[in-house]
């Protein structure tokens, strides 16, 4: 059996590395002069930023994804410290007294009424979750307190590059469920690009190859199945093809579409996905601004979602005594035309919750339209087949339900490998 991959980015690799390992001839062909996508490293000044994702992975060494790394045996790293997620909350934003408030310890703000409520909210709301209502309609009927409307916006923006009100509530409780069953972040060793190239060894160890600089023009249907790939006018025949690119972008490489009413159902599907978009701002800093390698996430800011300092865990991401800190903000849709604005708004921020503090700005990094947050925001992911027999849909354009980022993107790849291969993860 021989599998075509496009795109090699993080979803594609996983595809690529897992199949390999199952005996498939694997071919992935990659239009950029680089592997990683969204997912891996570049130096400036010695600091290793990112093309995308931050060097994190939000479930650390016990989620979705660091078990897919293991499955498929590439060699990554991936260490978490303990108390992983902190809340800065001002008490005075403008002389800039706060607290920093453990994520476990987030309830004890709120009035014991108000902790007793809400926990039988999460066990009522779990059960039966309410359908067409975002968690920030929930959080307004049921717990309707200015903080609690700041952490979710903040969390959600961060983990999701999404406000409260774009988020369906039972979307966030799938989440946090997923948070209490395989913990916090931790960060790969040797950050993004460790992962995609251990991975990328992984297919090449395997007998598979991967292309650069090589676009794919076209998937070749026949008959309704999905036989191959068009590239430079030369046709690359195959069982199953994999994208990587989201389902619009994919749906548009394939003419002769079938004329079935499931086929227009899945178009209609399509119109309705959002991609997400954000901005990322890496600061060179000569002290360490957090102190810890979790996230701090920051509900008092008018922009900034959260921030990391990833150097506390992996020095060698930047140089000698130095630190590498980035802070993500969720951009709005109707805001991506004023998305200098925007990104003025976060520095401004960034100078409210570290006053007086050692650092420089050495990037800012937009993420919307063609070169998106997530293809598909979380909520209008639409799963991971086609109405093409053979074709697939992985990354963040397919996440598996309740998985932050490159979480639902191993999520995703599970539940691909499980269609194709008959596995049950």
């Amino acid at each position: 059996m021989k599998a075509i991959v496009i795109g090699a980015g993080l979803g594609g690799l996983l595809s690529a590395a897992k199949l390999s390992g199952k005996g498939y001839e694997v071919e992935v062909f990659e239009r950029l002069a680089m592997i990683g996508g969204r997912f891996t490293n570049f130096d400036i000044k010695g600091y290793q930023l990112t093309t995308g994702a931050l060097h994190m992975l939000p479930h650390g060494p016990t989620g979705p994804l660091a078990q897919l790394i293991r499955e498929v045996g590439a060699d990554v790293t991936i260490e978490r410290q303990d108390d992983t997620a902190f809340m800065r909350i001002h008490e005075d934003l403008e002389n800039g007294i706060y607290k920093d408030v453990s994520f476990g310890e987030f309830g004890s703000t709120f009035s014991v009424w108000n902790r007793i409520k809400l926990a039988l909210l999460l066990i009522s709301t779990r059960k039966w979750p309410p359908k067409n209502c975002s968690f920030g309609e929930w959080i307004t009927k049921n717990l309707n307190m200015p903080i609690a409307h700041q952490m979710a916006d903040s969390f959600c923006g961060w983990a999701l590059s999404l406000k409260a009100a774009d988020t369906p509530v039972e979307e966030a409780f799938e989440i946090f469920e997923n948070l209490y069953r395989h913990g916090g972040p931790g960060v790969p060793i040797g950050g993004c690009k460790a992962v995609t190239d251990a991975l990328a060894d992984v297919v090449r160890k395997n007998g598979g190859s991967i292309e650069t600089k090589t676009e794919v023009t076209e998937i070749l249907v026949e008959n309704g199945k999905a036989v191959g790939v068009l590239i430079d006018g030369q046709k690359h025949m195959s069982d199953i093809v994999i994208s990587n690119i989201g389902h619009p972008f994919t749906s548009d490489l394939y003419k002769d579409a079938p004329t079935t009413p499931q086929y227009k159902q899945y178009i209609d599907k399509i119109r309705t996905i959002k991609p997400s978009a954000g901005v990322k701002i890496c600061l060179a800093a000569n002290e360490p601004l957090i102190g810890h390698g979790g996230v701090l996430f920051t509900p008092s800011a008018k922009r900034v979602n959260g921030i990391n300092e990833v150097t506390n865990i992996d020095p060698k991401l930047a140089p000698r005594g130095k630190h590498l800190v980035m802070a993500h903000q969720t951009v709005q849709w109707d805001k991506i035309p004023y998305l200098e604005e925007e990104i003025d708004m976060g520095i401004a921020d960034l100078k409210q919750i570290f006053p007086n503090k050692d650092y420089e700005i050495i990037l800012t990094q937009s993420y919307y339209g063609g070169w998106p947050v997530n293809r598909s925001s979380s909520g209008t992911d639409i799963g991971n087949t086609t109405p093409i027999k053979g074709l697939y849909v992985v990354g963040d354009g397919a996440k598996g339900k309740g998985g932050i980022e490159v979480e639902g993107v191993a999520l995703g790849v599970k539940n691909t490998m499980n269609l194709i291969l008959g596995e049950v993860n």
